[in-house]
């Protein structure tokens, strides 16, 4: 349990990206020495996310180089601070989004801490508390505090594990909040059929909800209704087919990023229904008689606090549901990362770090 053995000097292996170009390369650096309150995590499983895209290629202006990705993050416990009460050496745990908060605003002491009044604290490429820079799961191993780790039941898959850390919690999070996972046999609309989408199909069937997916991709039709479940698939562009579900949808989950046109799914809502919004385009634009006249509303979201999460977790290990990823080496992550900005995956990929980080 002593705190030597995993001291700064400890290499790690990580993958970085060195510059705007997003390449990424093999790169060792230092952890923070385990303090009491820490957990060291050997990483075997990292999720490749949307924002290891944008943040590798400086997408946001703020890129911090040398910048190791990677916030879906699955692995075991190799040791604990003397503090440290929720984990042992050997269990199986979990690090999503972020990796601090200030535990002290209403947020925090609310567990909302994604919504952290102080900014939580990224986890990667962003300011950690002793002042270095926070290095993702593209890497052999990560020091947390035991209060942003989350615990795997050990009969649940490390690898698939990984995407709900950011993909899952992403789409059940609003869900759960607009009370969807309450009321079997009620309508879902989701938008776009990627990470995200396919993990709203999912929990939306476990809800007891019907669901229909809107996609652009008619290539994806026969996995959405054949292995997903979906009740319907409609072809976004297809004026006909949306018209048919005028008014007929309870709740809308938009997974979508691309720029797309927010009138038309609008008007698939019933009277007082919710679209909650969990993607980015680079702007959202709608008429105010499709909110105002049909009483609805347009809500957004990023992942979650500790607690919902951890509740997540534990369902799909209760209700065996499982994302469906690809697994690769670290030395696909630069092809990963090109396939995923063609939309060239189903649906996530996870990188086995255990078996091909050397």
């Amino acid at each position: 349990m002593s705190s030597s053995s995993a001291s700064a000097d400890d290499s790690c292996l990580g993958w970085a990206a060195r510059d705007e170009s997003g390449v990424l390369s093999p790169y060792n650096f230092s952890r923070r020495t385990l303090g009491v309150d820490d957990v060291s995590i050997r990483i075997t499983h990292c999720g490749v996310c949307y924002a290891d895209v944008i943040w590798t290629r400086n997408g946001h202006g703020d890129s911090k180089y040398p910048l190791v990705p990677g916030h879906e993050i699955a692995g075991i416990v190799k040791e604990v601070g003397s503090n440290v009460h929720r984990f042992k050496v050997g269990d199986h745990i979990g690090v999503g989004t972020f990796v601090n908060s200030c535990r002290d605003c209403e947020y925090c002491n609310d567990d909302e801490e994604v919504y952290c009044a102080k900014g939580m604290t990224l986890t990667f490429n962003d300011v950690d508390a002793d002042g270095t820079i926070t290095k993702g799961g593209y890497s052999s191993y990560i020091v947390v505090h035991e209060r942003y780790c989350f615990s795997i039941p050990d009969d649940y898959p490390l690898a698939s594990a990984a995407p709900l850390l950011c993909a899952g919690i992403t789409v059940y999070a609003p869900m759960v909040r607009h009370k969807m996972n309450l009321q079997p046999g009620k309508s879902l609309g989701v938008i776009g059929l990627g990470g995200l989408g396919h993990m709203a199909v999912k929990f939306g069937k476990a809800f007891g909800l019907i669901v229909t997916v809107f996609s652009t991709s008619l290539s994806k039709k026969e996995e959405a209704l054949s292995l997903l479940g979906a009740d319907r698939f409609v072809i976004s562009s297809d004026q006909e087919q949306m018209k048919a579900l005028a008014k007929s949808l309870d709740f809308i989950v938009d997974t979508a990023s691309g720029d797309h046109p927010f009138d038309p799914y609008l008007s698939l809502l019933k009277i007082g229904g919710v679209l909650a919004l969990v993607g980015f385009p680079s702007e959202v634009q709608f008429s105010p008689a499709s909110l105002n006249i049909g009483m609805r509303t347009v809500s957004g979201s990023i992942t979650a606090g500790l607690k919902v999460t951890q509740e997540m977790i534990d369902f799909c290990a209760a209700r065996k549901i499982y994302p469906m990823i690809e697994v690769i080496p670290i030395e696909y992550a630069n092809e990963a990362i090109e396939r995923l900005l063609k939309r060239d995956v189903k649906y996530r990929f996870v990188i086995d770090i255990e078996k091909s980080l050397k």
